[in-house]
């Protein structure tokens, strides 16, 4: 997957600080994936909330404008993702997509599930088998209009 050169400067300024985006979180005051999404140019911050990222991690002040853009979304290189971890998504989606869109569909209705009225959260749970992800995706359900 190709970054853009901003990415590639957010990160690098990041590792040099040595914090993680959880610490991010605690410096910033916003949730941590959202703030990756927005160093990997997936979501735009506010001038404050960029000016707080930057400061945090020592950045040029110069890329708070490029934080409030807004960013061109989606676009992983290639289409189908060849990183294992986010390949492993696409994996889910294509094992359990229909299921979880019947389940859906049974409990709400005919609708979608916003992915801009949405939070995700990466949690780590302790297992003595073997330590496991727990990924929450939480979106508002948007049903289809009829006319």
């Amino acid at each position: 997957m190709t970054v853009s050169p901003i990415t590639e400067k957010l990160l690098a300024a990041k590792k040099a600080a040595g914090l993680s985006f959880a610490d991010l979180e605690a410096k910033v005051g916003c949730d941590e994936v959202w703030i990756a999404s927005v160093f990997y140019r997936q979501a735009s911050a506010s001038v404050e909330e960029a000016t707080k990222m930057i400061e945090a991690i020592g950045a040029d002040s110069s890329l708070v404008e490029a934080l409030t853009e807004c960013p061109v979304k989606g676009g992983l290189d290639p289409v189908v993702p060849t990183d294992p971890l986010i390949y492993r998504f696409y994996e889910i989606m294509q094992v359990y997509g229909m299921p979880i869109k019947a389940v859906v569909h049974e409990k709400f209705g005919d609708g979608i599930m916003s992915a801009i009225d949405f939070t995700i959260d990466v949690e780590k749970e302790e297992d003595p088998k073997g330590d496991r992800v727990k990924v929450i995706m939480n979106g508002k359900f948007l049903p289809y209009k009829k006319w």
